[in-house]
């Protein structure tokens, strides 16, 4: 009789761990800051329309580094949960936080259960009419719910690119100045990106959806302007 291949629980969860993390780190980071006047999201997306930035609800917006199809799907679950929420009470009871705790049970369900984890980190912004109040939930492939103030990143670069934002991100900047700080934090040279740029931002203080793309010609204007 043949005995059972026996794997240690602890390796098993190492192995997937290890296996999440590196097929993450391919994929190019996404950084969110709290500026005065709203939420900036930035990362850099080679495609036209498909989107790592998205708007989960009236001031809920969603980002996905790693697998394209994985987080695409976990960001339509979210919406379809949100919608059901706000239709059964009421819209202002839809709340980032609860999201995020729902995705971080999927995530550690699956990375537990299941033999491939997913290869996702979801980040997930609420904005407030006072910036002290914005909410950043950052998501790992384990299910783990990290709340972060003022900035996070997502990626296999987070912790150099966090290191940088400690040091030149200022609450006081506007959605401008951030866009352009988180263009340069993200560069592997001395110079911004300028180019493959996706950027979207939660406004503050609008009634109803606050979810905008900044694209083209806006975009540009923003990156070239030295105010």
């Amino acid at each position: 009789m043949a005995m059972p291949f026996y794997v240690p629980p602890e390796q098993m969860m190492k192995d997937r761990a290890d296996y999440a993390r590196k097929n993450i780190a391919r994929g190019r980071d996404v950084v969110a800051l709290s500026a005065t006047d709203g939420i900036v999201i930035v990362t850099e997306n080679q495609f036209r329309t498909l989107f790592k930035i998205s708007e989960i609800y009236d001031r809920i917006a969603f980002a996905g580094v790693g697998k394209y199809n994985e987080f695409e799907m976990l960001r339509a679950a979210g919406v379809r949960q949100a919608d059901l929420k706000g239709y059964s009470f009421a819209r202002e009871d839809v709340n980032a936080r609860a999201l995020a705790n729902a995705y971080g049970q999927t995530l550690g369900q699956v990375f537990t259960h299941e033999m491939k984890p997913y290869e996702v980190e979801i980040l997930l912004a609420e904005v407030h009419d006072r910036q002290e109040d914005d909410e950043l939930y950052r998501i790992l492939y384990d299910g783990i719910v990290m709340d972060d103030e003022s900035t996070t990143v997502l990626g296999g670069r987070a912790e150099r690119i966090a290191e940088q934002l400690a040091t030149r991100f200022d609450p006081g900047m506007d959605s401008a100045a951030a866009i352009r700080l988180g263009a340069s934090v993200l560069s592997d040279t001395d110079e911004p990106l300028t180019t493959n740029l996706e950027v979207a931002m939660l406004l503050r203080g609008v009634a109803g959806r606050s979810f905008r793309r900044i694209t083209g010609e806006q975009l540009d204007a923003i990156l070239t302007s030295t105010d």
